[in-house]
Order: structure tokens, then C-alpha cells, then sequence
């Protein structure tokens, strides 16, 4: 009998298998409530459902500790840049919820103020339909953005499309070019009523 013929287990199982496991069994959610999807997120987490099931028990407060942003409610042209920045701040791999038809798609408010779907801020991995979707409704998009994770569909599609948060970093610029780059900032300031710099 060959090791083809056990069962995969976390003995046979391979290193990619056991991290996107244990990836998908500890999400830490950021709180981003913006709207009255945010009270049916919090009932989510309340006893009667019990997010603790999945290992998300605590929505963090700071980006830094977060890997899930769920996104409830509308998104107002002020707050998209807001969002954009918590959503830069969060660690790598990070993941996106968009919870109810006013993050997917700017809802009833079809106006200049609302954006018309979040994912034109940042990458939505897992759409959550209603207004407002129940608990239910999260839960169900919660395990199945699990079920993308551990097969590896979710790394696979970031890789092939450039994905993620895209960030590029560069090394840190030397005194001399912050001088001349802040020289130049200086010439480019109006300059009111007559004075000079």
C-alpha cells in the first residue's frame, strides 16, 4: 500500500494545504460598519450565532492585527479614501467581504455622493447579497470565502491578475533628494498677496 492510498490527513497533507487551512480557521475581521448592514454584522458575532465557530470571535479595531475587511453599508466618496487607507494598513494575505446591495453596488442610492460598489476601492473576494443580508446571509459568505482559501483559488486568481493591495515598495530616499524634492514642493506653493518665499 502506497502513500496514495491514505487518506489526507495532516500527516500526509502538504505544507500549502495545512497553512491555507490553518489561514482560513483564523481570520481576524476589521470592523468597517457604515451603515444599518453594520447592526446585522454585529448580531453575527453576538451569541445567537457565534462567529467563535470560526475562529473570528474578535473584531480588531486596528488594520494591523486584521486580515478580513467586511464592508457594511453604503461607501460616501469621503469615506472611500478611509477605506482604501484601513485596507493598505492590514496585513498580508488580506481578504474583503462586501456585506449588502449598498457596498455591492451603491444600492438605492444611485446619486454622486455613494460610490456604486466597493470593489472600486479595493479587491472584493466575496459578495454578501440583501438589504441588509441577516446573519445568515454573512455566515454563508464567511464559509465561503473559507472554502476559497483552503482550496487556493482565491492566491491562484491574485497571482494570474496582479491582485492584492499592490503595493510597491521603494528604498528610502537620501537626505539630499528629500532636500531637492522638498525645494521643488516649495515652488510649486502659490505664493498670496505679493509676497516671496
Amino acid at each position: 500500500m502506497g502513500i496514495e492510498k491514505l487518506n489526507h490527513n495532516f500527516l500526509t497533507g502538504n505544507l500549502e494545504n495545512i497553512v491555507n487551512w490553518s489561514r482560513a480557521r483564523s481570520m481576524w475581521p476589521a470592523t468597517f460598519g457604515l451603515a444599518c448592514c453594520a447592526i446585522e454584522m454585529m448580531a453575527t458575532g453576538a451569541a445567537n450565532y457565534d462567529l467563535g465557530r470560526f475562529g473570528m470571535e474578535v473584531f480588531r479595531a486596528s488594520p494591523r492585527q486584521a486580515d478580513l475587511m467586511i464592508v457594511a453599508g453604503r461607501v460616501s466618496q469621503k469615506m472611500a479614501p478611509v477605506l482604501r487607507q484601513v485596507y493598505d494598513q492590514m496585513m498580508e494575505p488580506k481578504w474583503v467581504i462586501s456585506m449588502g446591495v449598498c457596498a455591492s453596488t451603491g444600492g438605492m442610492f444611485n446619486n454622486y455622493a455613494i460610490v456604486q460598489g466597493v470593489d472600486q476601492i479595493v479587491p472584493v473576494d466575496v459578495y454578501a447579497p440583501g438589504c441588509p443580508p441577516g446573519p445568515e446571509t454573512l455566515i454563508h459568505a464567511i464559509v465561503t470565502l473559507h472554502a476559497q482559501i483552503q482550496s487556493g483559488e482565491i492566491m491562484q486568481r491574485r497571482q494570474d491578475s496582479g491582485g492584492g493591495a499592490g503595493l510597491q515598495l521603494s528604498p528610502p530616499a537620501t537626505p539630499r533628494a528629500r532636500a531637492e524634492s522638498d525645494t521643488a514642493v516649495k515652488r510649486l506653493i502659490p505664493v498670496g498677496r505679493g509676497r516671496e518665499v
